[in-house]
């Protein structure tokens, strides 16, 4: 069994995480659950003390490598409300999410998905500040879309 890493959260994230895992865990959810013991084991420190290059907090983005053989994968830890379908984004209410929250770079840390014991390794973090651009769909506009003024095609 792996060693469990240590965990540091900055102190004007401590709070919402807290709220947000007691709130969700009160409903059952498992990996509230498993974020407020992650919570409650982690090292709070002051903001300017919380190295953003190298800890994993709310809007870093992450790249990782798990257990299961998929490759390299590069994701932004997000607050729930925050996420969207954009592949690239997690929230910090996923089993994965609550396992790389106040993580460094180098260390492993196992998580269970579907009832099977995952290990995730952090390879390198960039802060929410860096200039990392996530891929951007174009929307879709439907038919009657007010921004389309074109009448597209006429039957001759």
């Amino acid at each position: 069994m792996l060693p469990l890493p240590k965990i540091v959260l900055s102190v004007s994230d401590h709070p919402r995480l807290e709220q947000l895992a007691r709130a969700a865990a009160q409903q059952g959810d498992m990996c509230a659950m498993f974020l407020m013991v992650e919570i409650n084991r982690a090292e709070i420190v002051p903001d300017d003390t919380c190295d953003t290059q190298s800890i994993v907090t709310i809007g870093s983005w992450i790249r990782y490598w798990s257990n299961w053989g998929a490759p390299r994968k590069t994701v932004q830890l997000v607050w729930p409300e925050d996420c969207t379908s954009d592949l690239a984004q997690i929230s910090v209410l996923s089993p994965l999410g609550a396992a790389l929250i106040g993580l460094h770079v180098g260390d492993q840390m196992p998580y269970f998905v579907a009832g099977c014991m995952n290990v995730v390794r952090i390879e390198s973090v960039t802060g929410p500040e860096s200039n990392v651009v996530p891929l951007v769909r174009a929307p879709v506009f439907a038919d009657n879309d007010p921004i389309d003024d074109d009448p597209g095609p006429t039957a001759a």
